[in-house]
């Protein structure tokens, strides 16, 4: 990824402020704009950054449905442990061939950790929230390619199945599956969800070497998997005037409309997944009218709502610890005309208003009238779709001869 000089300095400094307040790890991702789709694509060990958003949830969030919890001195294994993290993974899947969430797969855990987890079973927790699943059968794929090891195959399938047997007709996925229950239900983009999901299927679709395992059966199956994934990307995009612009954190499962999920993520347009999607869409091989048309009108509307003349600044504050996360500082924005343009997270469906939300539900349209816990807590602003519009989208259009 290329990043303009003109970024980097924010980039870094967010990148900082967030790692000191532990946010979570999927938000750093989403700073770098593309860091799922490119750290897929690193050479050498797999990657392991899927895995960041989990293990965070895991080591810095109290979760008592958890079936094992961090020791104190939870140590962790490297990026060359690769079959260490990879037998690891395997402890984790479920029968029904997905992962849970909200686990680190580079904890070195202890004994009675991986008694704990061989004897606990819940089909009902597999989902693909927080990198889940899609980021396990990725490192599999990878771990079989280089070791060979028959057990890291056979675990990559089942969890292509529990893909296969998870998707809606409609060729959306769920965030969980088989609980379906409340938002869990919804066709949901958030966190890269789908998009990691279609990844893995695009992987395949696109004979990728590391899942040179899957047979012609199978392989026809995810052909189909993601042909349908790929109509539901599209129909999720939302038109507006009679424009398509970009897509919600999550949509519909039956009607494919902008929903809400957690009670300050209200139905919006969302920049930073709809960063990830463009993303995934500019992946395709000989993209056809329809893919081009989406991405086009995609950038074209992160152009529209760039935001310019502010930066956002962190000031020191009064120490507070939160459910989630504790605090020593604030989230401000400030006047600076040479900042470099800036996105908000959601945008007012209709009016491309920037709009943020408390946990009472209630829409408001500035920070400041953002309670401190979630101003602190949560990534309203961020630079998502820079990489696209000044190196990725241009490249793209050169490639498929649009220029």
């Amino acid at each position: 990824m290329i990043i303009p000089a003109s970024h980097l300095k924010h980039l870094i400094t967010m990148h900082r402020e967030n790692t000191r307040n532990k946010l979570p790890a999927i938000l750093l991702v989403f700073l770098l704009g593309s860091g799922h789709l490119l750290a897929q694509r690193e050479a050498g060990d797999p990657a392991v950054s899927g895995f960041q958003d989990s293990r965070h949830h895991w080591m810095d969030i109290t979760d008592h449905e958890q079936v094992i919890v961090p020791a104190d001195n939870q140590k962790s294994y490297q990026r060359g442990n690769v079959r260490e993290i990879a037998d690891n993974i395997l402890l984790y899947q479920q029968p029904n061939g997905g992962w849970p969430k909200n686990y680190d797969m580079l904890a070195v855990l202890s004994i009675d950790q991986k008694k704990a987890l061989a004897g606990h079973r819940d089909r009902d927790r597999t989902t693909f929230d927080n990198g889940a699943t899609h980021t396990q059968i990725e490192y599999l794929a990878r771990a079989y390619e280089l070791l060979k090891d028959p057990r890291y195959r056979d675990a990559a399938l089942r969890g292509i199945r529990y893909i296969l047997a998870a998707q809606y007709p409609n060729g959306g996925w769920p965030q969980f599956y088989p609980d379906r229950s409340g938002y869990r239900k919804y066709i949901t983009f958030n966190d890269g969800a789908m998009t990691g999901v279609m990844t893995v299927l695009q992987h395949i679709v696109q004979d990728v070497p590391r899942y040179s395992f899957v047979d012609d059966t199978l392989r026809k199956r995810v052909a189909g998997a993601y042909r349908r994934g790929l109509d539901c990307i599209l129909h999720c995009q939302i038109v507006e005037h009679g424009i398509l612009t970009a897509w919600c954190q999550q949509h519909d499962n039956v009607t494919l409309e902008p929903v809400g999920a957690r009670a300050f993520e209200l139905p919006a347009e969302a920049s930073a997944e709809s960063v990830g999607i463009v993303e995934l869409l500019m992946q395709i091989d000989h993209p056809d009218q329809r893919v081009m048309r989406s991405i086009d009108a995609a950038v074209a509307w992160f152009k529209k709502v760039a935001i310019h003349g502010i930066r956002i600044q962190r000031i020191p504050s009064t120490h507070v610890v939160y459910k989630y996360h504790m605090a020593d500082d604030d989230v401000v924005v400030v006047p600076d005309s040479a900042a470099p343009p800036v996105w908000t997270r959601y945008y007012e469906l209709e009016t491309d208003r920037p709009m943020f939300a408390n946990r009472d539900g209630k829409k408001v349209y500035s920070l400041a009238e953002v309670t401190r816990e979630r101003r602190t807590g949560y990534g309203w602003y961020g630079f998502w779709p820079a990489q696209i519009i000044n190196s990725a989208y241009p490249r793209w259009r050169q490639k498929n001869h649009l220029n």
